[in-house]
């Protein structure tokens, strides 16, 4: 597959296509996906700060999207802004595509392996998702020590798997939130709890330290032969 970066603003999207031609297309997306949360964002300067859903009515496609996303997952609208991003980027792209947007993933394509990076967790690096047989599938990650999104809890890496990336962003967001406890099994336990209460959402893995919990349905685990690093914090190869 061809592989692109496309970069506006805070947006910096790790782009893969099956047929070049696309490219274009999806960095078209991007511009009019941004300019139309900034113009709504402008006349509703809440949708950017809240910590709390918010229920819109009249609004573009990526506002609704987000919106729907953060009540299912009772979190902020913003929660979701990476995932709903590269979703809404490929999914009209008549190719095989990959979005990852920081790490938050959009994948449009037969098959495609997802690497792990864990920040100081010794899992980190070690392991991958094998995505296979999916139309349309989000895989998006949080995490309470690594990159600057806002987050509550402790997790080294949150892992959420759903057909929306929308809603897995958002999810992860949420999840993460709630990894606090006196050990780790407890925060994994509380993550595990609040994954149960989200409609939607095939699975999720999350890692704390060297421990790991897992609720639903999840992708294949596999042993990886590259290493995911920070500047991608989901290697996708």
């Amino acid at each position: 597959m061809f592989r692109r970066r496309v970069i506006i603003k805070e947006t910096n999207l790790l782009v893969k296509l099956k047929d070049q031609r696309y490219f274009k297309f999806v960095e078209e997306n991007v511009i009019r996906l941004r300019a139309e949360l900034e113009h709504y964002i402008l006349k509703n300067p809440y949708f950017l700060t809240s910590l709390t859903p918010i229920y819109v009515e009249e609004a573009p496609e990526i506002i609704k999207l987000m919106s729907l996303s953060s009540i299912k997952a009772n979190v902020g609208p913003m929660a979701s802004v990476a995932g709903a991003i590269a979703e809404l980027s490929i999914r009209d792209v008549p190719t095989e595509a990959i979005a990852d947007n920081g790490g938050d993933i959009a994948l449009k394509t037969k098959k495609a392996i997802v690497g792990l990076y864990s920040g100081s967790s010794p899992i980190s690096g070690e392991i991958g998702f094998l995505i296979k047989n999916k139309k349309f599938y989000g895989v998006c990650t949080s995490s309470a020590t690594v990159g600057h999104s806002i987050s509550f809890g402790n997790a080294d890496s949150v892992t959420v798997f759903a057909k929306s990336p929308a809603l897995a962003d958002a999810s992860a967001t949420a999840i993460c939130n709630v990894t606090i406890g006196k050990d780790k099994e407890e925060m994994i336990q509380r993550g595990l709890e609040r994954a149960d209460n989200i409609e939607g959402i095939d699975g999720v893995f999350i890692v704390v330290g060297e421990l790991v919990g897992v609720k639903g349905k999840i992708p294949k685990v596999i042993k990886t032969d590259k290493k995911a690093t920070l500047g991608e914090l989901f290697d996708i190869y």
